[in-house]
């Protein structure tokens, strides 16, 4: 597979690759090609991990979504791999590769996944007594046993199903209940990557102790052959491959995924389509929804001049109406209307607020008593009018007895 098809797969493609090219180089071993190849796949899913943000240094195993706690086994297959690269400099390819299994254990540190054991053990160092390091990797054995039987448990568990799930899928109609067995799947997937976890670290643990021994035994073979005066390796040369080494631990520490992440993509779409393998994670993520036109091919992208061609672009049109939208440009717009109705509602409690609506007018004492005045008038020429005038005065003709 070329370069350019590496960089269109997707994530999700490129650690299953990586994970069969590590299955294949640890159980039967290959050539120095396969390894390199699975270094460089897996040098670019470290890449995307660290473009996309999937983790964090604040979180813990609980918030790591089951189709994510794969992607924490990178940094341990890469230096697994690293490891069996056959190269002159092996102190060099022993750095590296102790590099990023502390990288997995510190990570692993931080998820909440390292036994206790084996934390209290890294802070005694090389203090720990024979009977202490002996009974330490006593218990890492067992649970490195036990961590395989439940991964082989587990597979067999799923072929099980599968094959009851063929055969009653073959002979009789889906059972209340079979849903139940097909919900367990994401809790078993979860509990198989867990496991699988549990099991990388104890033997990053072996391996980080066997790669010190090694580098031990190298640095007193080199120190040996300057005392005897051999040339090739002079102190010169061995001091400045020292401050290569300590300036890429440091260069490697800032550019640690867990600790200080790369710019995340602020898109969720463009994430999800980065992650599914739609989109590159070089390009610009400047992702925004235009609407989907159907219709003829030729009319797809081109200036509607006509009614003929406008009829014709609207063939083979959706039943539902489409976005027209993002969600991010959902949200923006919402936003700019809540502030806009919190504006308005501010000016109204001003004004609702203000003088002029809370004090009520005050009548001056002349226009009081000049209005008590004219209704008594009103009163007393009404009063008299009545007097003058008796109920059925005006109507004493229309009666008989008139």
């Amino acid at each position: 597979m070329g370069e350019r098809k590496v960089e269109d797969m997707s994530l999700s493609a490129l650690f299953e690759q990586a994970r069969k090219i590590h299955l294949t180089v640890t159980e039967s071993g290959a050539d120095q090609d396969l390894v390199k190849k699975g270094c460089e796949v897996l040098e670019k899913c470290e890449d995307m991990i660290s473009k996309l943000g999937l983790f964090s240094s604040n979180e813990t195993k609980d918030d790591i979504s089951t189709n994510n706690l794969k992607y924490l086994l990178v940094p341990f297959y890469l230096a697994e791999l690293t490891e069996r690269l056959a190269q002159e400099e092996r102190i060099q390819i022993l750095k590296i590769s102790q590099a990023k299994l502390k990288e997995f254990i510190s990570f692993c540190e931080a998820m909440e996944l390292v036994p206790q054991e084996e934390l209290e053990a890294s802070v005694q160092g090389a203090s720990n007594s024979f009977a202490d390091r002996r009974a330490l990797k006593i218990a890492r054995f067992r649970r490195q046993r036990a961590a395989e039987a439940k991964l082989t448990e587990i597979n067999e568990r799923k072929e099980r199903r599968g094959r009851s799930t063929k055969a009653a899928a073959l002979s009789t109609p889906v059972e209340v209940g079979e849903d139940d067995l097909l919900d367990d799947d994401g809790e078993e997937e979860r509990e198989a990557w867990l496991t699988t976890i549990s099991l990388a670290i104890c033997k990053a643990f072996d391996l980080l102790e066997m790669l010190k021994k090694e580098e031990e035994m190298l640095s007193a073979i080199k120190e040996k052959q300057l005392k005897e005066g051999e040339k090739e390796f002079s102190q010169a040369i061995l001091d400045d491959r020292t401050k290569k080494a300590e300036a890429w631990h440091r260069d490697a520490a800032a550019r640690a995924w867990y600790t200080q992440p790369a710019a995340p993509i602020t898109c969720a779409t463009f994430a999800q389509d980065v992650i599914e393998g739609r989109a590159n994670v070089s390009q610009a993520h400047e992702h925004k929804h235009q609407p989907m036109i159907f219709g003829p091919q030729s009319l797809i992208g081109g200036s509607l001049t006509s009614e003929r061609e406008r009829m014709a672009a609207q063939v083979f049109q959706p039943a539902y109406r489409m976005p027209t939208m993002s969600i991010e440009e959902a949200g923006l717009r919402e936003m700019e209307m809540m502030n806009k109705w919190q504006e308005r509602n501010a000016k109204m409690f001003e004004e609702a607020n203000s003088a002029w609506y809370k004090d009520k007018p005050k009548m001056g004492p002349s226009e009081g008593d000049e209005d008590d005045d004219a209704a008594q008038e009103k009163a007393r020429a009404w009063d008299d009018w009545k007097d003058d005038n008796p109920r059925g005065a005006g109507n004493k003709k229309l009666t008989p007895c008139g």
